[in-house]
């Protein structure tokens, strides 16, 4: 009889790309899922990975192997919210992947909340890109997920995946303390004009946001500096190189050398929730999704 675990680690092989990638997924070190897979081609006597370059590939049998495990572990999940949903009661294992500055803001007040009242709830948090994250959830590698989308860049949901929002973060653009912009209370897009942006790569929401929303006033933006995370975007202003869009959420307090100016009409990011739909009733689903959103107006204050 197959392994499930060793399963769920070829699986984990097939979604993430690689070794390591896996192996920061399940929580394991890389060498335990090389074990694990190695172990799994003995069973069923198959090669299941091959070297390509500096990393491997799925071989055919691979991959028919991990789709049919995506199929067992679909049946065992449902089997595991069936016994909590009778229990009533969120308990076992629970995987969220969240974006950045949410896992930074949000998450640790909630799931230290969760440890509190439900100790038998194994919560646990991965940093994932908003689309990606929402993707694992439909391909059932993580339970939940915690998203976010702009209004002129809505996050495609797939079939099979519910949401529900928690809340909306402001966003204010952050100008050097010196800025001609700097002492008025809001400006409008359209002042932006020439401005040396500082925002997230290509690829990004923000980054596309930015993009389509100054595109639409007749102007292309200057990006002079690209940086994923929120604080070293500060960090730049701070030194006099742009200016940048920045949400509130997981900010934290700005340096004296930086502005905070409002932006009219004031943007705003929607925070979602995701989840497939065959663990809807699932009580950990429902007990933490109900945490953020009732955690969402302090921390959205305080941001």
């Amino acid at each position: 009889m197959l392994d499930l675990g060793r399963l769920r680690a070829l699986h984990a092989v097939s979604v993430h790309g690689s070794v390591g990638a896996a192996a920061t997924a399940l929580g394991y070190t890389p060498s335990a899922v090389s074990q694990q897979i190695a172990k799994l081609e003995r069973e069923t006597r198959t090669t299941l990975l091959e070297r390509s370059g500096r990393g491997v590939r799925l071989t055919d049998d691979a991959r028919q192997l991990a789709d049919t495990a995506q199929q067992l572990m679909s049946l065992v999940e449902a089997a595991e919210v069936r016994l909590e949903e009778r229990r009533g009661l969120p308990a076992g294992r629970l995987t969220i992947g969240c974006f950045a500055s949410a896992a930074r803001g949000l998450m640790p007040r909630a799931l230290a909340d969760l440890a509190r009242r439900h100790p038998e709830l194994d919560a646990r948090l991965s940093e994932v890109d908003p689309h990606l994250s929402v993707d694992l959830v439909a391909r059932g590698v993580i339970d939940l997920a915690v998203a976010h989308d702009w209004d002129i860049a809505p996050l495609p949901v797939p079939p099979g995946v519910e949401q529900e929002v928690i809340g909306d973060d402001r966003c204010d653009v952050l100008v050097p303390r010196g800025h001609p912009l700097a002492a008025r209370d809001a400006v409008r897009r359209e002042e932006l004009t020439g401005e040396r942006w500082i925002t997230q790569p290509p690829g990004t929401v923000c980054h596309d946001w930015l993009m389509r929303t100054l595109r639409a006033t007749g102007c292309e933006p200057l990006i002079a500096h690209q940086a994923e995370e929120n604080h070293t975007q500060v960090a730049l202003v701070a030194a006099g190189l742009g200016v940048a869009l920045v949400p509130r959420l997981g900010r934290g307090p700005l340096p004296p050398e930086v502005a905070p100016v409002r932006l009219d009409p004031v943007p705003t990011r929607r925070l979602r929730a995701l989840w497939r739909a065959g663990a809807a009733r699932r009580p950990a689903i429902t007990e933490t999704v109900r945490t953020l959103q009732e955690l969402w107006p302090q921390v959205a204050s305080a941001a």
